[in-house]
């Protein structure tokens, strides 16, 4: 997210759980997610609409307070039409793209080969990585999308896409990952799946500092 470049198009990747958590929200019925920087930001922002479910983590673990913490599993039945949503890394990203480029998509394995019809100019896919690091996983999602988008790359979209082809599935790339605390199995395995929804979440304006998300 500190290395977004000015772009046309972004597409924002935080696989292991914000993009795929929000498209699973949208395409669930969900009509729009509020992405918060800060804990107290959603905390606000619900209290000035008078409405939405408060989801979110810190480090992988549930917000003290809030409705749910960040899985896609728990988005599966919506409970009502806001997700305000605050997240240590995928919410953030989304936040620095939405400053930095025109249109802003969210993309996910769960959403792979929609997010990439929806490209149609020049793209830079922003990973939103692991407290300000690289992450295994979302570098291979991105290889992923730069596979179907292809045309001229740079030198990180290429390492992506070869990084995504050492991986005989999406399962074993996730594992690989060397970071997060234990107990995130059946999330693992929901956010491996590919290509299970046809809902590209995008950028649709700010609200308070928040980004809004609609599909």
């Amino acid at each position: 997210p500190d290395e977004v470049l000015e772009a046309p198009v972004a597409v924002v990747v935080d696989v292991m759980r914000a993009t795929s958590t929000i498209a699973q929200a949208l395409a669930s019925g969900y009509e729009r997610v509020y992405c918060c920087r800060e804990v107290d930001d959603a905390r606000a922002l619900r209290e000035k609409l008078g409405e939405g479910l408060l989801g979110g983590e810190r480090s992988a673990v549930p917000i003290e307070g809030f409705d749910i913490g960040a899985s896609p599993r728990e988005v599966i039945e919506p409970r009502g039409s806001t997700l305000i949503y605050s997240t240590t890394n995928g919410t953030r990203a989304v936040l620095a793209a939405a400053a930095a480029c025109e249109t802003v998509f969210l993309g996910s394995l769960l959403n792979l080969s929609a997010v990439a019809r929806a490209v149609q100019d020049d793209c830079v896919v922003v990973c939103a990585g692991f407290q300000g690091r690289f992450a295994l996983d979302d570098a291979y999602c991105a290889g992923r999308v730069v596979d179907l988008l292809g045309g001229e790359v740079s030198d990180a979209a290429k390492a992506s896409a070869i990084l995504a082809e050492s991986f005989p599935t999406a399962w074993d790339a996730i594992m690989a990952r060397t970071y997060g605390p234990p107990g995130l199995e059946a999330d693992i395995e929901f956010c491996s799946q590919e290509n299970t929804i046809d809902v590209v979440p995008r950028f649709s304006r700010m609200m308070d500092g928040a980004a809004e998300i609609v599909a």
